[in-house]
C-alpha cells in the first residue's frame, strides 16, 4: 500500500495512536478513507474528462503524420520523376583550329 512496507505501517499507526488515542482514532481513520476515496473518485473524473480528448489530439497527429508522409511520398516522386538536363560535354565546345 503506497510502496510502505508492514514496518513502516504499523509505526505509523503507533505514532497515530499517540497523537489522536484510542477514543478519536476511529473517527481520524474514517476521515482519512473518506479522503482517499474523495481523491480517487476526483482521479477518476479527471481521466474520463481528459481522455476523449487526449484520444482526439492523438488522432489528429496521426492524420497530420499521414498527410506529411504523403506530401513527403509525392515530393520525391517528382524530384525523381523530372528529366536530368543535358549535361554538357567538352565534345561540345568549340575547337580553335590553333595548335
Amino acid at each position: 500500500m503506497f510502496g510502505l512496507g508492514a514496518s513502516e505501517i504499523l509505526i505509523i499507526l503507533i505514532i497515530a495512536f499517540l497523537l489522536f488515542g484510542p477514543k478519536e482514532l476511529p473517527e481520524v481513520g474514517r476521515q482519512v478513507g473518506k479522503a482517499i476515496k474523495g481523491f480517487k473518485d476526483t482521479a477518476e473524473d479527471l481521466r474520463k474528462s481528459v481522455e476523449p480528448e487526449l484520444n482526439l489530439i492523438q488522432q489528429e497527429v496521426k492524420m497530420v503524420e499521414q498527410d506529411l508522409q504523403a506530401s513527403l511520398k509525392e515530393a520525391e516522386e517528382e524530384i525523381t520523376a523530372e528529366p536530368k538536363p543535358a549535361e554538357t560535354g567538352s565534345a561540345s565546345l568549340p575547337t580553335s583550329g590553333h595548335v
